[in-house]
């Protein structure tokens, strides 16, 4: 499934990529021979992590990317169209949470769904839409939404599974569900491209992200990146549309 011979060259950008799993694909990219973007919305953040990954051997580069405001996306597609003419990868990693506290549906708070939903979803649109002039021009082009199994509405009704034990959400989860819709309709209109399309469920790792949760997760964020850069490095005969984890499809 993956094409690692041919990733030399290659130019991909990672959305929330200063830490967590974003970081430790970003790593992994740049490992395999790809020029890669650190997006991320504190322009120190980025330029920090970038630099400890170049320090580490890779051609890393920071470009500052607030996927919730319409400005910085416009810039950052502009920058990466005047230094490299193209991209050949997209990574959607950006993601909040939200006030967990707050997402009960009998309690829930509006303005948190709205912040959550602002950039998990209207985040991912942006992006996308924003950068897919510059995939087109890529010979392979791969987009990656970093989604969750806790946006599997199967799992998640499914009686018996971790999902389904879960609180109840009407933002983050719902979140994840919306990403994974839309993935579907972007690898719809692309089919006829080169360009694939993907979900991809990292797991539970021990992240920042997950540290509010209180849970005891043994699995690392370079755990969590291994399906990431699998669909972000898919040959030709790839699948597009897919959701999927290390062991494989999910069900939506």
């Amino acid at each position: 499934m993956t094409n690692e011979q041919s990733n030399g060259g290659r130019i991909a950008l990672v959305t929330g990529a200063n830490k967590g799993i974003g970081r430790e694909v970003a790593d992994r990219l740049a490992a395999l021979g790809m020029t890669v973007l650190v997006g991320a919305r504190d322009p120190r953040r980025g330029a920090e992590a970038a630099e400890a990954l170049r320090a580490a051997g890779g051609d890393v580069h920071a470009v500052r990317l607030d996927v919730t405001d319409p400005d910085a996306v416009r810039a950052a597609a502009d920058e990466i169209t005047q230094r490299f003419g193209r991209l050949d990868v997209l990574v959607n990693n950006a993601g909040i949470p939200g006030a967990l506290d707050r997402q009960a549906p009998s309690t829930a708070d509006v303005a948190v769904v709205r912040e959550v939903f602002e950039t998990n979803v209207f985040g991912v649109i942006a992006v996308t839409t924003a950068l897919l002039p510059l995939l087109r021009r890529s010979a392979a082009g791969r987009i990656v939404n970093v989604s969750s199994s806790l946006g599997s509405c199967g799992l998640m009704s499914t009686p018996g599974t971790h999902q389904a034990g879960l609180p109840p959400s009407v933002a983050y989860a719902p979140s994840k569900s919306a990403m994974n819709a839309l993935t579907v309709q972007y690898a719809k209109e692309l089919r006829d491209t080169a360009i694939l399309v993907n979900a991809a469920d990292p797991g539970p790792c021990a992240t920042d992200f997950t540290a509010p949760l209180g849970y005891d997760v043994q699995r690392t964020a370079a755990d969590g990146a291994t399906v990431v850069v699998r669909l972000a490095t898919l040959g030709a005969d790839g699948p597009t549309g897919g959701y999927f984890n290390e062991a494989g499809a999910l069900p939506w």
